[in-house]
């Protein structure tokens, strides 16, 4: 429960009354020397649903033994993996409590070895037996990497707003604690040209070095989930820089990087696991531009941005545009009537005879390509092609879902979608993450050192699962259907199904506290918990909706 103290000040008295089913205790108190509140603190009891429970698993007693215990935890809880050693120690933790809480008010002392309607009560409020979120994973981790929705951070080395902040390897740090698994870095040239800086372009923030950041990954990495950290690159740098680069992290990660072998990469028809990545460090970035020699610019003055050996972005938030259509997207025809542009280099050609504009090993490290398709919005989801990334601002999501939703669904299902945030978000505020989740997003990237509703959503959402950053997509949104009856996550259905939810207490709450006190001061625990059930519960209709269809 929350009190509030600040600016109280004076005696507190107190009465008790007993009111049926409720214990309701009278307190007040003097504010500012003069004024008297009198406010009530409520000691809920349990509820009959849980006094005729008990009584039926305790066969009719006032007590309830570990076997009883056990049983009652797996057949009325549903919890099939429960042993009865796991009630052994409910029975021991809540029995402490019971001690703790009769030296302080009664001093009775009941049987040492069997629990009362009143312990099994509490013990529905210990999150450490019987938390909304289980402590460990339990979701199936051998899927492809696409199966899941991923704890994802935007400008990850920002340590505030998106103009004027310093940078640094210390948001990295707490993001990755927190258990966040994908990072990004913005790579930039220095000033003189020959070094590499970790820099949000354009802007007043200053720069923090490379190498402290990647040495902060490997560090903090798998201190709070031994899954694979992915490190998202918004590539600036020139050939030589690459290089540098490539030979930087490879010193740095050691055996720890992963990226498939040549081989793999034309044979590669999914995504690697996050079981299979465990404790792997992956990279994730557009591949260098690959062009024949005799189609070259001759003169790059007039276009510095499509020169590969300048700098040249990996994603499209630098620019702050991003084109739904290929109509308004800028071409450059090549000598042979070619498009040339950042889609048209395939993933794996590896082994063709192109001159490339950078070292191979840049090209090497990269397991997940960014790599944006020429056309029309429908023809960039195509999903018949090699695999890879898609990255649109939040705006582009929602501009595209409403006419291809099935098209971004049936996308994410094989390859990855990562959403970020709008470039007006100067103060690194976040969207609502469940616009990309409904579509099978899954890198709905964030600004982690941001505030807000939408973070505590994001935040709540990754408890799930042992907190571990990875959770598995509704099946739903995996389900391989034909055109005429795919899901929309927009299309209004008819109800199936009707799910009741009753809530007895509701721990923390007060009837004093204004309607908005929870979502201006209250702490992210109270919030994220309230909200990924509702999630959970969206989750479930949805999956009946579609049961009840087949």
């Amino acid at each position: 429960m929350h009190y509030i103290s600040a600016s109280f000040r004076g005696t507190h008295g107190g009465e008790e009354r007993d009111m049926g089913n409720k214990m309701v205790t009278y307190n007040k108190y003097k504010s500012f020397l003069f004024f008297i509140k009198k406010y009530k603190l409520t000691e809920l009891v349990p509820p009959e649903d849980l006094k005729e429970v008990f009584s039926k698993f305790a066969g009719g007693g006032s007590h309830m033994s570990v076997e009883q215990l056990y049983q009652f935890l797996v057949e009325h809880q549903g919890e099939e993996n429960f042993t009865l050693s796991d009630s052994e120690k409910i029975v021991d933790k809540v029995l402490q409590l019971r001690r703790t809480h009769q030296e302080t008010v009664h001093g009775d002392q009941n049987r040492e070895t069997e629990i009362t309607l009143d312990d099994i009560f509490r013990f529905f409020l210990l999150d450490e037996f019987n938390s909304p979120s289980k402590t460990e994973v339990h979701h199936d981790m051998n899927a492809p990497l696409s199966h899941y929705f991923i704890y994802t951070g935007h400008n990850s080395y920002l340590t505030g707003n998106q103009l004027s902040s310093d940078c640094s390897e210390e948001p990295i740090i707490k993001a990755l604690q927190r258990g966040v698994r994908v990072i990004e870095l913005d790579l930039w040239p220095t000033t003189n040209k020959d070094d590499i800086k970790v820099d949000h372009g354009w802007t007043l923030t200053n720069p923090v070095s490379p190498i402290k950041c990647l040495e902060s990954i490997k560090k903090y990495g798998f201190v709070a989930s031994q899954y694979p950290v992915i490190i998202t690159i918004e590539d600036h740098l020139t050939e030589e820089l690459r290089a540098k680069f490539a030979e930087m992290a490879t010193q740095i990660f050691g055996e720890i990087l992963y990226y498939p072998q040549p081989e793999e990469c034309l044979s590669l028809t999914e995504f690697p696991s996050p079981e299979s990545l465990k404790n792997r460090v992956i990279i994730s970035t557009k591949p260098p531009k690959e062009r024949f020699e005799s189609n070259r610019i001759k003169d790059n003055r007039n276009y510095p941005a499509l020169d590969g050996s300048s700098t040249e972005s990996s994603e499209d938030e630098s620019s702050g545009k991003e084109s739904l259509d290929s109509t308004i997207e800028v071409e450059i025809k090549s000598t042979n009537g070619r498009d040339r542009d950042e889609g048209d280099t395939s993933s794996c050609e590896c082994d063709r005879r192109l001159s490339q504009e950078c070292s191979p090993d840049y090209r090497t490290i990269i397991t997940i390509h960014n790599k944006k398709l020429k056309g029309s919005l429908k023809d960039k989801l195509k999903t018949d092609g090699e695999l890879r990334r898609l990255s649109w601002s939040e705006t582009t999501l929602e501009k595209a879902s409403e006419s291809h939703g099935t098209d971004i669904i049936r996308f994410t299902q094989k390859n990855i979608l990562r959403v970020y945030p709008r470039a007006t978000r100067v103060k690194s505020t976040n969207f609502k993450p469940h616009l990309g989740w409904m579509y099978g997003a899954q890198m709905v990237a964030f600004n982690m050192q941001g505030l807000g509703k939408s973070l505590w959503l994001m935040q709540g959402m990754f408890r799930a699962n042992g907190g571990c950053g990875y959770v598995k997509k509704p099946e739903i949104l995996m389900q391989k259907l034909q055109c005429d009856n795919e899901f929309d996550p927009k299309m209004i259905m008819p109800v199936k199904k009707t799910l009741k939810l009753k809530i007895y207490m509701g721990h923390g709450w007060s009837l004093d506290f204004s309607p908005t006190h929870f979502d201006m001061f209250s702490p992210p625990d109270f919030y994220t918990k309230f909200f990924s059930v509702r999630l959970v519960l969206l989750v479930c209709l949805l999956m009946l909706q579609r049961r009840r269809q087949r």
